[in-house]
């Protein structure tokens, strides 16, 4: 049976192409301008940097995304856009409330979970086409309920330094499987995805919270993380039998790298 986001939101085919196109270029320049590279990965955001008529520019590009929606896009396109409005959303929400340490202690409300563990993800913090939507609407009910690709989890930052890396530019239907591949390989071979230790393998918890879209057991994990890894840490993941540990960092990804 089909949810209520699913009749709403539900993707084209693959061979159906689009009739509409979004403009993402403030979002394109806030990232170019504001995202940080350190020598090693995940990325940071300078939000300290951004000044008042860039954050106007922000919360138009937001109000323009949910003002017309995916609509018209081709499924590629979709996907793309539903993760520029969570990552943008995202970095709005913070700028909106900094200084904050971490995004869990941004609270609110929404449900158990909120009150338990903090963070916004359940608050309804948009309306696209007449439905309110929280950031786990658009994570949970349309990103992995309807696109079923793991590699979703490589392109949505949730302004930490444990999650992949806010990549310095706005995801493009026209682009999304080079850039989907692109973000698996570079959060696979860093340390904050797949670290290597004399203590044996220590992934983000990510697979864990998410094991199920990487095959489900932890063999199916390590096969499906092999696939994006490059020599050595390929064939280690290939003859690996468990996992050691998992790891995640909630501090706020101001700062560059794992520092």
């Amino acid at each position: 049976m089909a949810s209520d986001l699913e009749t709403a939101f539900a993707p084209p085919a693959k061979d159906v192409a689009a009739t509409a196109a979004i403009d993402h270029g403030a979002w394109d320049a806030l990232l170019r301008r504001h995202v940080r590279r350190g020598p090693a990965p995940p990325t940071a955001f300078d939000y300290a940097g951004v000044v008042a008529p860039e954050r106007a520019a922000l919360a138009a590009y937001l109000d323009e995304l949910q003002r017309r929606g995916p609509a018209g896009l081709d499924r590629a396109g979709h996907f793309a856009f539903w993760i520029n409005l969570y990552n943008a959303r995202t970095v709005a929400l913070v700028l909106d409330r900094m200084p904050v340490g971490s995004i869990r202690d941004i609270n609110l409300g929404g449900g158990v979970r909120a009150a338990l563990l903090g963070g916004p993800w359940q608050a309804k913090l948009m309306r696209v086409a007449g439905i309110d939507l929280s950031l786990d609407d658009i994570e949970h009910g349309i990103l992995r309920r309807m696109f079923r690709d793991h590699r979703l989890h490589f392109a949505l930052n949730c302004a930490s330094r444990g999650c992949p890396s806010l990549q310095p530019f706005a995801f493009r239907g026209e682009t999304l499987e080079a850039d989907l591949e692109s973000c698996a390989r570079e959060f696979v071979n860093s340390p904050h995805g797949v670290a290597d230790e004399a203590g044996g393998l220590v992934l983000s918890s990510i697979f864990d919270w998410y094991r199920k879209d990487f095959g489900g057991s932890e063999a199916a994990l390590l096969r499906c993380l092999a696939a994006h890894a490059a020599p050595p840490l390929r064939d280690r993941l290939r003859s690996a039998t468990r996992v050691s540990a998992y790891r995640y960092d909630w501090r706020l990804n101001d700062r560059p790298g794992l520092a």
